[in-house]
């Protein structure tokens, strides 16, 4: 069993509680449904279904051995066990009504997490993160986009909707300029998504919440840090812009 502390439900929002038994853990649920749906982008935990998989567009509820259909308790209790002991993510589920996380399964994958409370219960929706972090090549983006990670000074700005791939295109950035200048990199993410491991450039990645209770904290910091590179992964509120065209 993942050692966090169990939630139950107060009004939608994990709070701590006596351990349950005869539940599968968490990790064990996620391994099984990666294993019957290997491609999906994303997994959902809702009350009043089975746990489900989207694929090709589609949700799709799977039986695993040991689950059935999850109640508000199951969903509270998955929603601890991915939150752990992140007090900024429980308050921020209890104030706002969602929250952001990132999470791991050792050898298996990792997930951006979105945490949020509806009807007074928690739902779950995890997106599946690539292990490899993608290149310019990988994304089939144009060569010439790849001139923007020369800029200096400056500031490169990556819009579009939802899942359009502003966090790929980003890590692929990063990625390059990883793999070609000596350079310290500064990433503050919400949560961090692609892990960035050392190459020619020294990353160090900072996660909201865990890390910094901030954007706008962060990139002040960032300004004492001697950074070549600062990533920022959402520019939210006018401070930030201002932090972020100051750094720039």
């Amino acid at each position: 069993m993942v050692d966090r502390p169990i939630l139950g439900t107060v009004a939608g929002t994990p709070t701590a509680a006596p351990e349950q038994t005869g539940v599968a853990p968490t990790a064990n649920i996620i391994a099984s449904m990666l294993q019957a749906a290997p491609k999906t982008s994303d997994l959902i935990f809702s009350p009043d279904r089975a746990p489900q998989v989207e694929l090709h567009g589609q949700l799709m509820q799977l039986k695993i051995k040991g689950v059935g259909v999850l109640s508000a308790e199951d969903t509270a209790r998955i929603a601890a066990d991915l939150i752990g002991r992140n007090s900024f993510a429980v308050e921020k589920l209890k104030e706002e009504g969602s929250c952001d996380i990132s999470y791991s399964v050792a050898r298996l994958s990792r997930f951006r997490v979105n945490t949020f409370t509806q009807r007074g219960s928690c739902a779950i929706v995890m997106c599946v993160i690539p292990s490899n972090v993608p290149d310019f090549k990988w994304l089939n983006l144009p060569e010439q986009l790849s001139d923007a990670a020369q800029v200096r000074p400056g500031m490169v700005l990556v819009t579009g909707p939802t899942g359009s791939g502003k966090s790929s295109t980003l890590a692929a950035f990063v990625n390059k300029i990883n793999e070609e200048k000596a350079c310290h990199v500064i990433t503050i993410e919400d949560p961090i998504e692609f892990l960035h491991a050392h190459k020619r450039a020294t990353i160090h990645q900072r996660e909201l919440y865990s890390d910094t209770p901030s954007f706008a904290l962060a990139l002040r910091a960032a300004l004492r840090q001697a950074p070549k590179l600062i990533l920022v992964g959402e520019m939210r509120d006018k401070e930030t812009i201002e932090v972020a065209l100051e750094a720039a």
